[in-house]
């Protein structure tokens, strides 16, 4: 098992927090060490990187955070289906090395490359792709799962550029996003001695919308640990519904730049917002 750089660190109340973050070993456009070094220059107290469904990248960003001394937390943000409605999962302070979040992240991976293959031939077949290149295809295979239909986006981008942003030509040719079960991720996460919580529960863009009622119904069948209630498409509104909802409930409560690149950075969130979350996973904030 390999341990949170960050663990048993004290930090300061109005210290610097981002708990959601990606680099290119998912979908980001940051490399580990550029992330790293930014949370340094700007003064984060500790911080997470939670690419997608990978967790076989932990020892490696932990490596790198070591040596460069910056407490970096054990964290993956998990794609799963519940109902009918995708919802992701931010997951802290599990077990890896290996991680029982490890299965879980193949299945996609194996999924999403077979979905991405099928996409591939259906473009070739359909001509906004010209020829079948097998180099081309295995690129983009070789591609984390979350990058994979970006790629093939703009390669039928490039050989016709008048569709545009029309993702819809992605979904006629079998997109679509391969997932877990929400309850199975949370129980491997909790199986690992880690706590799961709601990424992004307000967005509108093709996940789960949570209103307090839905809080209700997720709540009933998922054992969910927390919410993410600040993030930067929240409104004040969602703010203050998130985190009423998450104090009744005893629910941890966590904060999220969702930063990809440096063109969106990692947010200051004051570190006293998710003091609860943090001391869970072995961080006091005095």
């Amino acid at each position: 098992m390999t341990r949170s750089y960050a663990a048993g660190i004290t930090i300061a109340a109005d210290s610097f927090v981002d708990l959601q973050t990606h680099t290119r070993l998912s979908d980001g456009e940051w490399t580990p060490e550029d992330l790293i070094d930014h949370f340094l220059r700007e003064g984060f107290a500790t911080a997470a990187i939670t690419d997608h469904d990978r967790v076989d990248t932990l020892v490696g960003t932990q490596h790198i955070a070591r040596d460069r001394g910056f407490p970096l937390l054990v964290a993956a943000e998990m794609t799963t289906r519940w109902r009918d409605s995708a919802v992701d999962l931010l997951c802290f302070g599990f077990e890896n090395d290996p991680s029982p979040l490890n299965a879980l992240c193949e299945r996609i991976y194996q999924a999403q490359t077979e979905v991405s293959r099928q996409v591939y031939q259906n473009l070739v077949l359909k001509g906004t792709i010209p020829r079948h290149d097998d180099a081309e295809l295995a690129a983009i295979l070789h591609s984390t799962t979350s990058r994979q239909p970006y790629q093939l986006f703009d390669l039928a981008l490039s050989h016709f550029p008048k569709i545009e942003e029309e993702f819809s030509i992605m979904v006629e040719a079998g997109y679509r996003l391969c997932t877990n079960p929400t309850r199975e991720v949370v129980e491997a996460v909790h199986q690992g001695g880690g706590v799961a919580v709601i990424a992004h529960p307000g967005r509108t863009d093709g996940y789960a919308t949570f209103d307090a009622d839905l809080l209700d119904q997720f709540r009933a069948e998922i054992p969910i640990d927390g919410i993410e209630v600040y993030y930067p498409r929240h409104t004040p509104e969602q703010i203050e519904l998130y985190e009423a909802y998450a104090r009744r409930h005893g629910w941890f409560i966590s904060a999220g730049s969702d930063s990809h690149s440096p063109d969106k950075p990692p947010i200051r969130y004051p570190a006293d917002r998710c003091a609860a979350l943090l001391a869970r996973l072995d961080i006091a904030v005095a």
